[in-house]
């Protein structure tokens, strides 16, 4: 049984992950979509064409990881994509946040994201792909929003050596580096401390074309995806100065 996965796809760039993937790969047998939110899962399962399997889970639950485990163990499926799209953050300074904030922080960006990726690897084969959802703050530090920027360049890392330790295995893995998207995201990162940047409204581009461009990269191998090539300068420059 061939399939993807998805996680984070109850909004945002995992639920239009969820539709290229629908449209793009006619040969997978099912789509796998995963997330917190039960009824807006069941909202895009009716959008898919494929047979598709809704999986309720909390990915920072300990419990739920050991379930989604034993339904990996018992179907034994070929998973063909797993794209990572669960992820929060939050701006303020680090210093007026509560403890559990950042921890929840790097406890979804990248424990989860992990442990994700660690119970899919033994079902993947040659051409497999995983798409890891990180951000262009992974290439530039920036005050008040340090835990988040952290976290997403511990995703891009992760990624790149992922991908290198995986080569041999024909197994591709691209990291995806967006600027500002327009998702709930920001609804949450500035519910406490205000607007990250007023510039965003700008440059913030939609979660269609980053699903779409960072799908399409990851078919030519692309260890990094770039949504927009201003984006990407942006990312070179923060890497060289910063």
């Amino acid at each position: 049984m061939k399939v993807a996965i998805i996680t984070g796809a109850s909004s945002g760039i995992g639920w239009e992950a969820a539709l290229e993937i629908d449209r793009r790969f006619r040969s997978l047998d099912e789509l796998w979509i995963v997330g917190r939110n039960e009824e807006k899962l069941r909202v895009l399962s009716k959008h898919l064409h494929h047979a598709n399997r809704i999986i309720i889970m909390d990915v920072t639950d300990p419990a739920d990881m050991d379930a989604f485990e034993d339904v990996l163990t018992k179907l034994r499926p070929n998973i063909r994509m797993l794209f990572q799209s669960a992820g929060e953050g939050l701006h303020g300074r680090f210093d007026s946040m509560k403890r559990q904030d950042g921890a929840e922080m790097v406890k979804l960006n990248c424990e989860a994201l992990t442990n994700i990726a660690s119970v899919c690897l033994p079902y993947m084969r040659a051409g497999s792909h995983i798409i890891n959802l990180a951000s262009s703050v992974a290439f530039m530090p920036i005050p008040s929003f340090g835990v988040y920027c952290a976290s997403k360049a511990y995703v891009l890392s992760f990624s790149k050596s992922l991908g290198m330790e995986l080569r041999k295995r024909k197994i591709h893995v691209t990291a995806v580096c967006p600027g500002p998207v327009d998702t709930p995201f920001f609804d949450k990162s500035e519910r406490f401390f205000g607007p990250v940047w007023p510039i965003k409204k700008f440059i913030m581009n939609n979660p269609k074309s980053v699903a779409f461009k960072a799908i399409c990269d990851a078919g030519v191998g692309m260890r990094v995806s770039f949504d927009t090539p201003p984006i990407a300068l942006a990312c070179l420059l923060g890497k060289i100065f910063l």
